[in-house]
C-alpha cells in the first residue's frame, strides 16, 4: 500500500513538472513572438510616416526622383518583411529603409526653407520617436529571445522543447555594414 502511494506521488510530481515546464516554455515563446510583433508595429509605423515625409520634401526638391524611388522601394520591403517571421529579412528591410531615410534627410539639408517647415519638423520628431521605439522593441525582443534560448538549452527544460514545440529563435541583429555610418552621395 505504501509503495502505491509513493508511486502515485511520483507520477503526480512528474506530470506536474511536465505541465509546468510545458507552460513555461510556451509562455516564453509567446513573449518572444509578441516582442517580434512589437518590432513589426514600429517598423510599420515608420513606414507609414515615410509618405508624408517624402511629400513634404518633394515640394522643395522635385529633381531628387531617385531618392524618392529608393524610399518607396525600401518602404515596400519593410511592409513585406513585416508579414513574415524571418528575423534577418526584417533586419535587412529595416536597414534599407534607414539608408533611404538618411538620403532623404541629406536632401532636406540642402533646403533651408524645408528645415524650417513645421510639417517637416513635426515629421522629423515623429520619426525620431519611432526610431527610439524601434530600438526599444529590438532590445525587448532580444531579451525575450535570450530568455527563451536559455530555457531551450538548459536542463531540465531542454527535454520538454519537443513536447512544447518550442525551439531557439534568432536574435535581431543589424545586417552587415550597419556599424559604419551610411554614405550619402548625390
Amino acid at each position: 500500500m505504501f509503495a502505491i502511494v509513493i508511486a502515485l506521488g511520483l507520477i503526480v510530481a512528474v506530470a506536474g513538472f511536465i505541465i509546468i515546464g510545458f507552460n513555461k516554455l510556451r509562455t516564453t515563446d509567446i513573449t518572444a513572438q509578441e516582442a517580434l510583433g512589437g518590432i513589426d508595429v514600429q517598423l510599420t509605423r515608420r513606414a507609414d510616416l515615410i509618405p508624408n515625409l517624402v511629400e513634404t520634401v518633394k515640394g522643395y526638391a522635385t529633381h531628387e526622383k531617385g531618392v524618392f524611388e529608393e524610399v518607396t522601394r525600401a518602404r515596400a520591403g519593410v511592409q513585406a518583411a513585416a508579414q513574415g517571421d524571418d528575423v534577418p529579412a526584417k533586419a535587412a528591410a529595416d536597414a534599407a529603409l534607414q539608408q533611404a531615410l538618411v538620403r532623404v534627410n541629406a536632401v532636406a539639408e540642402q533646403y533651408p526653407d524645408l528645415k524650417a517647415s513645421t510639417n517637416f519638423l513635426d515629421l522629423q520628431q515623429q520619426l525620431a520617436e519611432t526610431e527610439n521605439q524601434i530600438s526599444f522593441a529590438r532590445q525587448y525582443y532580444n531579451d525575450a529571445v535570450a530568455t527563451l534560448n536559455k530555457l531551450t538549452a538548459t536542463i531540465p527544460w531542454m527535454f520538454l522543447t519537443g513536447i512544447a514545440n518550442v525551439h531557439a529563435r534568432d536574435f535581431y541583429e543589424a545586417p552587415a555594414g550597419q556599424q559604419a555610418p551610411p554614405q550619402v552621395n548625390f
